[in-house]
């Protein structure tokens, strides 16, 4: 079970291992060639003596022009400590396996961003006998992905994205498409993303939002969020709930909401009903939009 958002951070590129290639690709505009085989290899680099040094993911990827090895790394702060460390792990692991190793640091914090991406240098001034360039993934990067059919295209991309950029009042239509896109999938991984979307998320409004929409979205009936939610009582109280859930979304991404909207909202009695205004104050720009394409 992944329980906080520095272990989702890096495990979504073990759920998809091709996403990797992907984001050198396409984010970091690296040439990185086609991988014939891309295998998860044990995280512990302890050595005989008692010294305990684990990196957070590391990944084999073997291609026609080589063999590599990426380690991941999750940083939430700055920490001066990780240079020596980082440095140990890229030494070890070519000393180990005999393949490029290449170290990616991703985080939710673009001033982290900034401190990662500098190149680390062991030795005299001027002529360093060792030097660490990390490649960074973060929010100036990773693409926001607040488009179900961008997200559909990719769904481990939205994911990242979603734990990547998931805070403040942006992050209601990143959840919302990437919400739509899960559909998409079949139900097992789409469980499995949405868990791990779950934890990534460091804005507790933004997890509200998140359970919200596993909950009425009936493709995850089974789902523990929504079994939860079920069990709280009869349909009375889950219409009332998902009426709430309707204006709390409009007032927390900073939208007016008029007395007429709100009337109109808590007098609906029709569930499903709710649940489209649900989905849909997660991505109009008036609050009276929510009823545009009912009146049609």
């Amino acid at each position: 079970m992944v329980s906080s958002s520095h272990e989702a951070l890096h495990r979504i590129f073990q759920k998809d291992a091709g996403l990797l290639v992907r984001t050198l690709q396409r984010l970091l505009h690296i040439p990185f060639p086609e991988p014939r085989e891309v295998m998860a290899l044990d995280v512990d680099l302890t050595e005989i003596e008692p010294i305990e040094r684990r990196c957070d993911t590391l990944l084999r990827v073997d291609t026609d022009d080589g063999n590599f090895l990426f380690v991941i790394e999750s940083q939430g702060r700055k920490d001066e400590a990780k240079h020596g460390s980082w440095a140990y792990y890229l030494s070890y692991l070519y000393e180990k396996y005999k393949c490029e190793p290449v170290l990616i640091v991703v985080t939710q914090s673009v001033a982290t961003a900034c401190w990662a991406e500098k190149p680390i240098q062991f030795g005299l001034p001027g002529w360093p006998s060792l030097t660490v360039r990390p490649l960074v993934l973060g929010p100036e990067n990773v693409p926001v992905i607040a488009d179900r059919h961008v997200a559909e295209r990719d769904v481990p991309l939205a994911v990242f994205s979603a734990i990547t950029h998931g805070r403040g009042q942006g992050a209601a239509a990143i959840l919302g498409a990437l919400a739509e896109a899960l559909k998409t999938i079949d139900s097992e991984a789409a469980h499995s993303f949405a868990q791990l979307t779950r934890s990534g998320l460091v804005d507790p409004r933004a997890k509200e939002i998140w359970e919200e929409l596993m909950t009425v979205t009936k493709y995850f009936f089974d789902h523990p969020f929504a079994v939860a939610a079920r069990d709280e009582g009869r349909v009375e109280g889950r219409v009332e709930w998902c009426a709430e859930m309707v204006l709390n979304n409009l007032v927390w991404r900073g939208l007016d909401v008029p007395s007429a909207v709100r009337e109109r909202v808590t007098a609906c009695s029709d569930l499903d009903q709710l649940t489209v205004w649900a989905r849909r104050a997660l991505q109009v720009s008036d609050a009276a939009e929510l009823f545009s394409d009912d009146d049609t």
